[in-house]
């Protein structure tokens, strides 16, 4: 086994679990080795308080004149349950069939050492950096990077910088490299419908009175037309049309098809809104989605209630370049307008996040394509991705610079689920990539 393997097994042996506080001990202790790992390799480190958990700051001896590169990653990880489902404990990695298996080898551990691994080789083999580099690594973007923002915008002096790197995204297929420049945003609410006092028996006064349950069935359908479209007024008004180049260039990504989603998924069909592939639905429309609904009784058997009340969770994702405030306001219009008879309707406003994009044809972008050949030997793909990670877009706004989203995470990787892996030769080519992709932002 390789000495990078073995630091990469290291660093997942810490069980940084960020949401459960059980573990901030973990968290902190998984910063630490961080912060060890970069001292070593000669670089000046910092370890910043949060009011939760450390982020990890570390740079080379900057240079007047030389661009400044800053590398973002996050050392946290997701829980593991249900633990029972995993093959081999989530938290004592092990390489099997040309994978490392464990809690956090792809998202986002596995991806984040490839660029420390590879600024080491670097620096090993050539004594200094063709940048200024900065790695700012947080322990807190699996529960939302709620102290990251304020953190950057009070050292915004010293993170400053021309280009921002991130490998916290995904390959379209095995082998293709893939160079991300666009993001959903999210906007996210909890609908609560309330009808009388308490759960009333359901042949006593069912007829008389309106139910929660059905009314949140109601409000859950009103959000799409018959064919899938969004039916929520105004909610397409601000969505920036695709381009013809990009709609050429997904209708050739490997990984797209309509047999390989339905492959992926399981599902027995797909749907979705007329006229557009399932790339492009994916990548560059908005969406609007039920996370979850419940209401009366649970349990086995039955239980003839008409139950008090009835909640539903909904996210939206956005493209640019819709206003995630401006998406809420118009869905609490329309759900007060749809809300049944005989029941009313609490909107609670959940976590948002502005949608991501950046020109993949600018100068830092055919740099980070060019790091992409080297790397994988093979044309990359240039694609928008469908999830969301905000504080890509936070930083762009307050740095004023563009940010290089370059996936190394696999399609079949169960980021977030049991059994998550992390390809062997994925955190190799990690390496190179780094290596490749500070060379070529230097010219």
């Amino acid at each position: 086994m390789t000495k990078q393997l073995e630091d990469l097994l290291s660093f997942l042996r810490f069980a940084s679990v960020s949401t459960d506080s059980d573990h901030t001990s973990d968290v902190r202790d998984c910063a630490e080795w961080l912060i060890k790992k970069l001292e070593h390799m000669g670089l000046d480190t910092e370890l910043h308080e949060t009011p939760q958990h450390p982020i990890v700051v570390a740079r080379n001896k900057h240079v007047a004149g030389k661009k400044t590169c800053l590398i973002y990653g996050h050392y946290d990880v997701q829980p593991v349950d249900p633990v029972e489902l995993w093959d081999s404990p989530p938290f004592e990695p092990e390489i099997r069939d040309g994978r490392i298996w464990g809690r956090g080898s792809t998202d986002n551990k596995g991806q984040m050492l490839a660029h420390v691994l590879g600024v080491e080789q670097t620096l090993e083999e050539e004594g200094e950096l063709p940048v200024n580099l900065i790695f700012l690594f947080e322990g807190e973007e699996e529960i939302g990077s709620p102290n990251l923002v304020p953190f950057i915008e009070k050292h915004k002096a010293e993170l400053q910088c021309d280009v921002i790197a991130v490998s916290d995204t995904g390959m379209v297929s095995k082998g293709v490299p893939t160079l991300g420049y666009g993001l959903r945003g999210i906007a996210c609410c909890e609908v609560t419908v309330k009808g009388p006092a308490g759960d009333l028996h359901s042949g006593v006064y069912g007829g008389a009175v309106a139910n929660p349950a059905t009314a949140v069935a109601r409000l859950v359908a009103s959000l799409h037309d018959s064919e899938g479209n969004v039916a929520i007024e105004g909610f397409y008004d601000e969505v920036r049309p695709l381009e013809d180049w990009e709609r050429n260039m997904w209708a050739e990504v490997p990984g797209m098809s309509e047999q390989d989603m339905l492959a992926v998924t399981g599902s027995p069909a797909l749907f979705g809104e007329p006229g557009y592939s399932s790339a492009e639905r994916l990548w560059a429309r908005p969406t609007a989605e039920v996370n979850g609904i419940g209401s009366g009784y649970q349990g086995e058997g039955s239980k003839t209630v008409l139950p008090a009340e009835a909640m539903a969770k909904f996210s939206f994702r956005l493209v640019p370049d819709q206003d995630p405030k401006d998406i809420m306001k118009k869905v609490q219009a329309h759900l007060e307008k749809h809300c049944p008879e005989g029941v009313t309707v609490e909107v609670e406003v959940g976590h948002d996040g502005k949608p991501f994009y950046a020109d993949p044809h600018s100068k830092n972008g055919k740099a980070g394509q060019e790091a992409l050949r080297q790397a994988f030997g093979k044309e990359p793909v240039l694609i928008r991705e469908g999830g969301s990670i905000p504080i890509i877009q936070d930083m762009k706004e307050i740095f004023g610079v563009e940010a290089l989203m370059l996936g190394l995470a696999l399609p079949d990787c169960q980021i977030h689920a049991p059994n998550e892996n992390y390809y062997v030769e994925n955190f190799e080519a990690g390496i190179r990539l780094n290596r490749a992709l500070l060379k070529e932002l230097a010219k």
